[in-house]
């Protein structure tokens, strides 16, 4: 009788440990953290296609993240997408205007991200003020179709 209920305690600690490992997995995987925004400043940026960019998605600029994506939505003036950029404060007076701002994938299929590279103007941006230099999403699907209709056409 001993035994067995050794067994349903052990049983029953190692399924708390795999539903706490899967919460912890599910929060590193979707970005959420429990810990106060720092101090960040706001940039904007228009693409004609942003893909499955979606909120508090990472921002990065040489593989590390410096900011999430704050908001996105329709520019009506000139129908693309404006990217709302919530970036450290210690970045700010620090990119220069000809910053480029690149949607990219991680991964073949990975979630998608935003790209910073820092251009060589002296001039630099400050809070509210647009990036210019966008890249917009590769769309896997759009590349297929591409493919296969040039497959087709041949």
């Amino acid at each position: 009788m001993k035994r067995s209920k050794m067994m349903e305690l052990g049983v029953g600690l190692f399924m708390l440990a795999g539903i706490l490992g899967l919460v912890f997995l599910g929060l590193r995987v979707s970005g959420l953290t429990f810990t106060s925004p720092g101090e960040s400043f706001r940039l904007e940026a228009n693409f004609a296609n942003i893909g499955s960019l979606k909120p508090r998605a990472r921002v990065t600029m040489a593989g590390v993240t410096v900011g999430r994506v704050a908001a996105i939505e329709l520019d009506t003036e000139w129908y693309d997408a404006r990217v709302i950029l919530e970036l450290d404060a210690g970045l700010e007076n620090q990119l220069s205007r000809d910053t480029t701002a690149a949607i990219l994938t991680a991964g073949l299929l990975g979630e998608q991200y935003v790209g910073l590279s820092v251009g060589g103007d002296p001039e630099t941006l400050a809070s509210g003020d647009i990036v210019h230099d966008t890249q917009s999403a590769v769309v896997l699907e759009e590349l297929i179709q591409q493919f296969v209709s040039n497959m087709v056409s041949e």
